[in-house]
């Protein structure tokens, strides 16, 4: 059955200024960080371009900062400068020579800047501190106001100039437009503040100059978000007579509602701890208010089904899709070939998304490495080779799973040797953890695969030099992966390679694999600040066990701060009973007890347990590697094997090796 009767109104067309969208699916706004001193580059345009060619209906560009103030992150665009112009005009010429709308955010952060970017205060309606950072920020004068207000209004015009189609100004997360609306952010007593009027000026200002100055065939969208679990926050009641207003002078042809803002970071970029099509709530409220604008559901739209849904229950009129593309940027026109069970699902992780972007590089994808690196790797497409090969990978691993799908993809003939009865390797096992099951649905989607591209795949094969010396493949790839160490090595106690004592203790692959039965009370030490560590715990609280984590951190996940799912997470640990020892190592473990040392004063406790399980750094299984290399048998190695890293640079070594074949 085709996409189009199965996916019936994602797939039907609708217009906007004269403008005709081949479908309601769109690639929406967020921070590639990709810019080069202000201005986007070839790593820019082939991103954007690979997410038309994929068949999203509209592609809105990330964030135009509309002036110095408003500059946040090291790769945004230069504001300000007509000189931006035929850079953009590459980007907007490729999202439209592919069939796609294009569209370019403006935005201004107000009060929650970032100076170590832009080296200039924030600007907002009453000079409240910054919820980015520990920073004050500017009360704005008239002036100031006009100018910001100029700013977004010329900015529309570099747009139009540059060929775009529309703008879609930015009030969502607590931005500066939404600070004008918010009475708690805005404190004025002039033109500016106080009434609903007076607190919508800006906005209104905003989008009837960009009218005038931009023309009528210009689209003109409006981004929103809600957060009512933040009491300062404006409510959905009264975002919705925000938009009414707006929407009765017609100021906006679409309106965007997602998720989240700077009080509650954490659902602007949705993990998996979140429902999905969260912002479908606040989508259904405006849709109810607006006459004019089209509304478009925004955050955790993760797949064709939920949007199909959103769209069917008439939640709102367009659907955002951004990790979804960003993962696939070939999910429309799969969906639409009726193929959704080939999308390649994103796993809500946010690990290359906002987990570089938050560390201030451009963003990739733990699934997709080819994101951000289209214009050198040719998109998610691949080249037909004229020479097939003989390949052999041995592992089923993330990396293993890459490079032999890759590599049948170009048109070698595979062979996949996996030690076990299934694929996964220890990514398997991560997927095991609570909310984690889309890493198994990414490993069945990588069986599915492997068996369309008929790559010879064999189970329980332990693969041994003499073997490969046999067979004579053209390529070797060995994806041999990691194993856990014996001991509990801790970066805090070097001097140990594992904890004194000598009372057994478990791995968290072996307490995940069911391989052991750890007892009641359990102490998890957690050496990585990792989704190991962490999710191990939440798994055997949830099964009953009595858990307290010690980590060396000043924070339970700390290395999950960057995908902004780290105080969830936490929630859920408390929640469940999980008790919290950090800054803090194991200086001795006897089977029974646990001298705990504060890292800080030194002071010791014992927690008496019935298992310790450790959750560090992997080894290295290079074992098959090593003889090869002895032997001068050629092959390369992927993943793990190299040195244990997290799944996206083991699925990215195994991309980038298939490609070089």
């Amino acid at each position: 059955m085709s996409g189009q009767k199965s996916f019936k109104r994602l797939f039907s067309p609708v217009a906007m200024r004269g403008k005709t969208l081949r479908n309601r699916i769109v690639f929406g706004a967020h921070t590639a960080n990709m810019a080069v001193e202000g201005v986007p580059t070839e790593r820019h345009i082939a991103y954007y371009a690979e997410r038309a060619i994929g068949g999203a209906g509209m592609v809105v560009v990330e964030p135009m900062p509309v002036h110095p103030a408003a500059v946040l992150t090291r790769g945004n665009f230069r504001p300000a400068d007509d000189g931006v112009i035929p850079s953009f005009r590459k980007v907007a010429e490729a999202i439209k020579e592919n069939g796609a709308v294009a569209i370019q955010q403006l935005y201004h952060v107000g009060q929650h800047a970032d100076a170590d970017n832009s080296f200039h205060a924030g600007w907002s309606p009453s000079g409240l501190p910054s919820y980015h950072d520990s920073d004050g920020s500017h009360r704005m004068t008239e002036c100031d106001i006009g100018v910001t207000i100029d700013g977004f209004v010329q900015a529309a015009r570099r747009c139009r100039e540059a060929g775009f189609d529309g703008v879609e100004v930015w009030a969502a997360y607590h931005s500066l437009l939404d600070q004008f609306w918010t009475p708690w952010s805005n404190r004025r007593d002039d033109r500016w503040g106080g009434s609903l009027e007076n607190r919508t000026r800006m906005s209104r200002e905003v989008m009837a100059r960009i009218r005038r100055e931009c023309g009528d065939d210009f689209i003109i969208g409006l981004a929103i978000s809600d957060e009512p679990e933040v009491a300062v926050a404006l409510q959905r009641e009264a975002l919705a007579e925000i938009i009414d207003l707006h929407d009765r002078d017609t100021l906006m042809d679409y309106v965007t509602c997602g998720s989240g803002s700077y009080f509650d970071f954490y659902k602007i970029m949705p993990t998996f701890m979140f429902p999905e099509k969260l912002g479908a709530d606040l989508a259904s409220v405006i849709k109810s208010t607006v006459r004019h604008a089209l509304v478009t559901a925004e955050s955790h739209v993760r797949t064709p089904e939920n949007a199909e849904s959103v769209l069917s229950e008439s939640l709102a009129d367009l659907v955002s899709l951004v990790r979804a593309q960003i993962a696939d940027p070939h999910l429309a026109s799969k969906a639409a070939d009726g193929r959704p069970q080939d999308i390649r699902g994103c796993l809500s992780c946010n690990q290359m998304c906002w987990g570089r972007r938050s560390r201030d590089y451009w963003i990739s994808c733990v699934i997709n490495p080819s994101a951000g690196r289209e214009w050198e790797w040719g998109g998610d497409r691949f080249t037909r080779t004229v020479r097939p090969k003989r390949v052999f990978v041995v592992g089923g691993g993330p990396a293993g799973l890459e490079a032999a799908r890759v590599a049948a993809e170009r048109g070698h003939r595979v062979t996949l040797a996996e030690a076990s009865d299934r694929l996964g390797g220890q990514f398997r096992l991560a997927g095991l953890q609570p909310r984690r099951a889309q890493i198994l649905d990414l490993i069945a989607w990588y069986e599915r695969q492997l068996q369309q591209l008929q790559v010879e795949l064999r189970y329980g094969a332990y693969v041994e030099a003499d073997d490969l010396e046999r067979e004579a493949f053209d390529h070797v790839i060995v994806a041999t992966g990691s194993l856990p160490p014996d001991g509990a090595f801790q970066r805090a106690l070097p001097q140990f390679e594992t904890i004194p004592g000598g009372a057994p203790m478990f791995s968290a692959e072996a307490v995940m694999a069911r391989e052991v039965r750890p007892g009641k009370r359990i102490i998890l030490l957690d050496d990585g600040g990792n989704w190991k560590g962490c999710g191990t715990a939440w798994r055997l609280a949830e099964d009953g066990h009595a858990v307290t984590l010690v980590t060396p951190d000043p924070l339970v996940g700390k290395e999950l701060q960057r995908m902004a799912v780290d105080a969830p997470l936490r929630r859920t640990l408390t929640r469940l009973g999980v008790r919290f020892l950090i800054e803090s190592a194991i200086v001795h473990w006897d089977g029974k007890t646990a001298d705990v040392a504060s890292l800080l004063d030194g002071a010791e406790t014992q927690i008496a347990a019935d298992s310790l399980v450790f959750a560090n750094t992997n080894l290295a299984e290079n074992t098959l590697s090593n003889e090869l290399y002895k032997r001068s048998i050629s092959h390369v190695c992927v993943g793990d094997c190299t040195a244990s890293r997290q799944a996206a640079f083991a699925i990215h070594d195994g991309r980038k090796v298939a490609l070089a074949l």
